[in-house]
Parts: structure tokens; sequence; C-alpha cells
């Protein structure tokens, strides 16, 4: 597999591992459904820790500064999914320039 694809897949991943755990402890605590729901969080939280160290690139700093662009966008399609959120356009816009910055910071052709 590409390390692009390979890249794109792991980032998806662990977005689904840390927006869904704390939506999990979010559940758990906000809307008091119980100890069940923040320990799942929690280990989704975790998931999600182990999961960024798959990345192809070395660069601690780069892929989660990276993935901080992958988040926002999540965190906006999670809450679309699952609490019925509704961005506006500059949620959209947000999210897009986001985005983008990810593709630059990752995969951006750089010397070896």
């Amino acid at each position: 597999m590409p390390d692009a694809l390979r890249s794109i897949l792991l980032f998806l991943a662990a977005a689904v591992l840390e927006i869904g755990g704390a939506w999990l402890v979010w559940q758990g605590v906000r809307e008091n459904r119980g100890l069940v729901w923040v320990g799942a969080g929690i280990l989704a939280l975790a998931g999600y820790g182990f999961v960024a160290t798959l990345q192809p690139d070395n660069n601690f700093g780069r892929v989660l500064a990276a993935y901080g662009g992958v988040f926002v966008a999540g965190s906006l399609l999670w809450g679309v999914l699952a609490d019925g959120f509704r961005p506006d356009r500059y949620d959209l816009i947000g999210a897009a320039v986001c985005l983008i910055g990810v593709a630059v910071i990752m995969y951006a052709p750089r010397s070896a």
C-alpha cells in the first residue's frame, strides 16, 4: 500500500478513535449514560494514541499537527452524524482550510 494511502487511512482510524472516545466520555458524563460509556471512551482514546504511532512519517510534530486538521473536519462530521449538528458555511470553509493544511504538511514533496 502506498504511504500516502496508508497515512490517510490511519488518520481516519485515529479520528474515529479520538473523536469517538471523546464523544463516549461526553455521553457518559454530560448525558448521564454511566461509567461503561466513560470506560469505552477512555479505551478508544488510548487506541488513538497507538494508531498515531503507525504513521509512515517519523516526525511526531508533523503527524500531530496534521492530525489537528483531520480532527477539526472529523469533529464537525461526527457532530452531523451523531448529534444532528448543522454546520454553517464558515464551519465548512474552516474545515476545508484545515484539510488543505493537512495535505500541505503531510504530502508536500520534500527533499530527502
